[in-house]
């Protein structure tokens, strides 16, 4: 039985999501993820949609010697990350694990989808990773990599989940949580990515360069 410890640590868990956010933009991160600010565009929109395709919860999907399975929740205790793959394919391999309610042992593989085409950055990848360490730890497995599906050009990409990747998720997690801890929004940078955030209203680049959304809403409120 579990401990009621690990139900309140479980409540300070933050979304492995989170990361892509945080590559795009710390800000951005902390103004959903601190702030509970949240603004939708045709991206998000478009984003959403798509994941409702993937995510049929608690469907499993049995094709040959592949297992599919949608919308699987995960989480990682020593990330301290919680989350759900879109899809995750289990491949029948005598080197794999068992699952629950099946014959044989499989191979564990996370698949990402995303609207858009690839990115130049690897947000996408560390966001794949961040999932494939957290089944290595669910499933006491080892992974070696995983797909990430881009609707816009409708093709699978297979992403060796190395190392360095595994650093990288590491890396940005402490950082994420370090904020968090400290309920701490940073500074704006502003870019010409801003153009592309769905909270650029929200986070006034311009007005918010010395000044924290709160502080602003506050000032607002009592003009």
């Amino acid at each position: 039985m579990r401990s009621l410890k690990e139900f309140e640590d479980e409540d300070n868990y933050l979304m492995l999501s989170g990361i892509q956010h945080f590559q795009f933009c710390r800000r951005q991160w902390a103004l959903i993820h601190i702030e509970q600010q949240w603004e939708e565009n045709v991206r998000t929109v478009e984003g959403q949609h798509l994941h409702e395709k993937a995510d049929q919860p608690f469907i499993r999907e049995k094709r040959g010697d592949k297992l599919i399975v949608r919308a699987m929740p995960i989480k990682s205790r020593e990330l301290k990350i919680t989350g759900v793959c879109d899809v995750v394919e289990f491949i029948r391999d005598r080197d794999g694990v068992k699952i629950n309610g099946m014959d044989g042992k499989y191979m564990a593989y996370p698949v990402e989808y995303k609207r858009g085409k690839p990115k130049i950055d690897d947000a996408d990848i560390l966001q794949l990773t961040a999932q494939a360490m957290c089944l290595e730890e669910m499933l006491l497995c080892k992974i070696d990599r995983g797909y990430l599906f881009y609707h816009e050009i409708k093709h699978r990409v297979e992403v060796l989940l190395t190392d360095e990747y595994r650093r990288k998720v590491r890396a940005i997690v402490n950082e994420m949580q370090d904020y968090y801890q400290r309920r701490h929004t940073p500074k704006v940078k502003p870019g010409t990515f801003c153009k592309n955030c769905s909270l650029q209203h929200i986070c006034l680049p311009v007005l918010m360069s010395k000044r924290s959304v709160k502080s602003y809403i506050e000032g607002k409120i009592l003009e």
